[in-house]
């Protein structure tokens, strides 16, 4: 697997990753809140599976980052961006086309995935959306796979500092070759891409110590939730994951 130890920086996030199954059994599993059995009962279709799968993921990983059994391990109610128990722990969720993501760390942060073959209306969204230099270099490039390496980058930087997409994407703007500047001055702020199971992958995070030098995170693919979604510890599957960029983003300017 690519990419330096993360073992002496405990300010590096960690990722998990699980493919989804589709399947909701009739007997809810007991280890979900009041608050995600009610949300459950809301949602129809493929969301019912990629809500509940996702739920077990965020478990699986807490349970591996704290050492806590994973049938006591909770996000807090509403969006999942913080750990109940145990507590202290920033999470941020992504899912798309039946791959879940969570980023689970000590700091605020933010992770997006896309599958890498995507071919949106891309130049629309850059001139409608993006800002002057980043629509010259793209446009420019005129290749789609850079426009997704921007867009899942600034999908988890909104994340990771808790806005939305309306009226904030030229928060963080992406120059040529991934030279990054984010509206953010106060805090050290760190992102990294990988393509991985046929997705990008992006994360950004905040850092406590400048001064220590960035590490990639921990990328694991674990089994599929078993058709019960019974919390016994995932088995880490074999993965090729391959870096594409580690930037600090800057302050604006």
């Amino acid at each position: 697997m690519p990419g330096q130890s993360n073992a002496c920086n405990p300010d590096t996030p960690q990722i998990w990753l699980c493919h989804q199954i589709s399947r909701v059994p009739d007997a809810l599993p007991d280890w979900l809140t009041v608050y995600e059995r009610n949300t459950l009962a809301t949602l129809d279709g493929p969301r019912r599976g990629e809500y509940l799968s996702s739920r077990w993921l965020i478990r699986q990983g807490l349970s591996k980052i704290s050492n806590k059994p994973a049938d006591q391990c909770q996000p807090v109610n509403g969006r999942p961006i913080a750990s109940r128990f145990p507590a202290g722990w920033h999470l941020s969720l992504s899912h798309s086309q039946g791959l879940n993501a969570v980023a689970i760390g000590s700091t605020p942060l933010g992770i997006d995935v896309e599958p890498s073959q995507r071919k949106p209306n891309w130049q629309g969204v850059a001139k409608r959306w993006f800002s002057p230099v980043e629509q010259e270099w793209l446009l420019r490039a005129n290749d789609p796979y850079s426009f997704l390496k921007v867009w899942t980058l600034k999908e988890a930087w909104l994340k990771a500092t808790r806005r939305g997409i309306a009226g904030n994407l030229q928060t963080l703007e992406v120059r040529k070759d991934f030279e990054l500047y984010g509206d953010k001055p106060d805090r050290q702020w760190q992102s990294c891409c990988c393509y991985v199971e046929g997705f990008l992958s992006t994360l950004v995070y905040q850092t406590n110590d400048p001064d220590r030098e960035a590490n990639w995170p921990a990328v694991t693919l674990l089994e599929p939730p078993p058709e019960d979604y019974n919390l016994a510890p995932a088995e880490p599957l074999d993965t090729i994951w391959d870096p594409l960029y580690h930037r600090t983003i800057r302050a604006k300017r």
